[in-house]
């Protein structure tokens, strides 16, 4: 049987009512076929028929579910073996594609994702998070099994680093070979669902990373996809000039071709439709819409522009609760305005101008040379006059590898677990966690992982047991952050007021408040200096009581920490900070209080 069919019925492989529908773009091909398992891999006995616009098709009642296959592309005299570009699954990156519905039982029907403004977003890489099998490479499963730490840890939402099948079984994810598959050394497609659904039932929201500035670049079967090509490029599916030259390999989509947009697109919606995923992390935003990354003076890419306008118009339409985030790390705040204001239209943006201040300030070795100032504008920063347009973080894969390590590593090298380097590291979460924005942090980051993020060695969990008091901590910030304690809705609010900051002291204390519940308004005192403070003054607006919820500082939670006592503010009437009220606290070295109305 071998019809032609019309384009609604899909890419890549279609089963359906006992029958596969093929089809495929190959505009410079002379002629197409499949073969596979069901054939004998036979190389002419499908033959796929022209259809307009370079597309081709076939539909056969000889395929079924879980048989291999590949195209036949017949170019200059020469058969070309392809995968499918929209194949579900393969069997390797130098291996098949294989017949998938992508069909699961879902049981995630009740669940619904957090408002953004409570999420708290944990990154994950899912080769390295969890290895049950320390000579293996993590998998889904692996990561299922820690999703209940994850939930008492307070976390909403885990972001994982790109799942894509990619060449080889380790690596970080950005090099995809097969952007519709999932990585079998994981768990292939439904290792990923099961994480997908597991997740979804303990309340857990999931954001991929998505790699559109580049593919490969190796094992890319989209490499001269039909034959054709120019300057010995990429063909059809790639610029063919200067254009496709990236930092990853000569490898950028063809944003130009309205094919290489849906196709693109297509895989955006397939993980919202087909894994029920609640949000896309799009990694390396600034090489979509700029030659190079966007670096001084750069030419910029429209045809890239309008294909992440496109995707986000189509997602925020179709599926509203999805949140898309740019890792742009331009401080643009065009990435995340609207449309109307000739924006992105990306809901929420990985923020340059709170990672790097905020790591200078806590990481550098002087008190004296701290600059407060620093630390107020990441705070008070905001894209597209939106305080969650932003995601804070002082960790994340990218700032701990690559010449760069986790911060208690940075902060005291070769001694992170060192009380100054803890302290200190605490101050960076605690800032993370009641910043207004969406906070996120890396995995391990919560019991002080110190080590290089690579991709070879697995997170060590053994720092977990031995830090367990700090990991109580984080989860006792992320709590009130979520809205799961109660008392801290101002934390989930759009304001925050710098109360009083001293560059001597090296002391900072905020609110953050909601307009409509001031009984929930949340002070944060923080002290960037080794000098503890008895009955230091800050400034307040009112005769405000405020009762101590979180010393940060205190032995509850590491040994080794203050005996220092933190009791209630005791407020005075007494100008400070030309404010008519005085709250008086003891602050220990290196502390991060958190108080909340009595």
């Amino acid at each position: 049987m071998n019809t032609t069919i019309s384009k609604s019925a899909g890419m890549g492989a279609v089963l359906e009512d006992g029958a596969v529908t093929f089809r495929v773009w190959a505009p410079h091909a002379e002629n197409v076929f499949v073969g596979g398992s069901f054939n004998d891999w036979s190389k002419n006995e499908i033959s796929l028929e022209k259809e307009e616009n370079g597309y081709w098709s076939a539909i056969t009642e000889k395929v079924s579910e879980g048989d291999e296959y590949k195209f036949f592309i017949q170019f200059e005299g020469e058969i070309l073996s392809r995968n499918d570009p929209y194949a579900f699954e393969v069997t390797n990156s130098n291996g098949n594609s294989v017949i998938r519905t992508l069909n699961f039982n879902w049981d995630d029907a009740n669940f619904k994702m957090p408002s953004w403004n409570a999420l708290v977003i944990y990154e994950l890489h899912v080769g390295t998070f969890n290895r049950s099998n320390p000579d293996a490479v993590g998998t889904f499963e692996d990561v299922i099994s820690k999703l209940e730490y994850l939930k008492n840890l307070g976390v909403n939402c885990i972001e994982l680093l790109p799942v894509a099948e990619f060449a080889g079984g380790i690596s970080w994810g950005y090099n995809p070979s097969h952007p519709f598959a999932i990585e079998q050394d994981y768990g292939g497609p439904d290792g990923f669902a099961k994480l997908v659904n597991e997740a979804h039932k303990l309340g857990i929201a999931v954001i991929i990373d998505v790699v559109y500035n580049h593919f490969g670049p190796s094992d890319v079967d989209l490499w001269q996809f039909d034959g054709w090509s120019e300057n010995d490029k990429g063909g059809i599916y790639f610029y063919n000039d200067h254009r496709s030259v990236t930092p990853w390999g000569d490898t950028r989509p063809d944003y130009g071709r309205k094919e290489v947009r849906q196709y693109l697109r297509d895989n955006a919606l397939m993980w919202i439709e087909k894994y029920h995923c609640d949000g896309l992390r799009m990694d390396a935003t600034s090489y979509i819409r700029y030659e190079g990354g966007g670096l001084g003076y750069d030419t910029e890419i429209e045809e890239g522009n309008i294909l992440m306008r496109d995707i986000n118009t189509e997602i925020r339409e179709k599926y509203p609760h999805v949140l898309t985030i740019a890792e742009d790390l331009k401080g643009d705040s065009r990435v995340t305005d609207s449309i109307e204001m000739n924006g992105l239209a990306y809901g929420s943006q990985w923020d340059m101008n709170f990672v790097h201040p905020i790591r200078e300030v806590i990481e550098d070795a002087h008190d004296d040379s701290r600059d407060l100032q620093k630390v107020i504008d990441a705070l008070e920063f905001k894209y597209s006059n939106d305080a969650f347009s932003r995601i804070v973080y002082t960790e994340s894969h990218d700032e701990v590898a690559n010449g760069k390590a986790r911060v208690p590593e940075e902060i005291q090298p070769g001694d992170a677990e060192s009380d100054f380097a803890k302290k200190r590291a605490i101050l960076g979460i605690v800032l993370t966690l009641t910043a207004p924005g969406i906070p996120m942090l890396f995995q391990g980051q919560e019991f002080i992982e110190d080590e290089y993020f690579k991709d070879t060695e697995g997170l060590d969990w053994n720092k977990e047991e031995r830090h367990k008091g700090i990991e109580n901590l984080v989860r006792d910030v992320i709590k009130l952050r979520t809205g799961e304690a109660k008392g801290a809705e101002g934390l989930r609010s759009q304001n925050i007021e710098i109360l009083h900051v001293n560059h001597e002291t090296k002391v900072l204390a905020y609110t953050r408040f909601d307009d409509n519940n001031a009984d929930e308004s949340v002070l944060v005192v923080l002290n960037f200096s080794n000098q503890e403070y008895e009955d230091y003054g800050i400034g307040l607006n009112a005769d405000q009581p405020y009762e101590i919820r979180i010393n940060a500082a205190s032995k509850e939670y590491d040994s080794a920490f203050s005996d220092l006592p933190v009791d209630s503010v005791k407020v005075v009437e007494e100008e400070t900070d030309t404010k008519a009220w005085t709250g008086k606290i003891n602050i220990p070295a290196y502390a991060s209080l958190i108080f909340l109305k009595s």
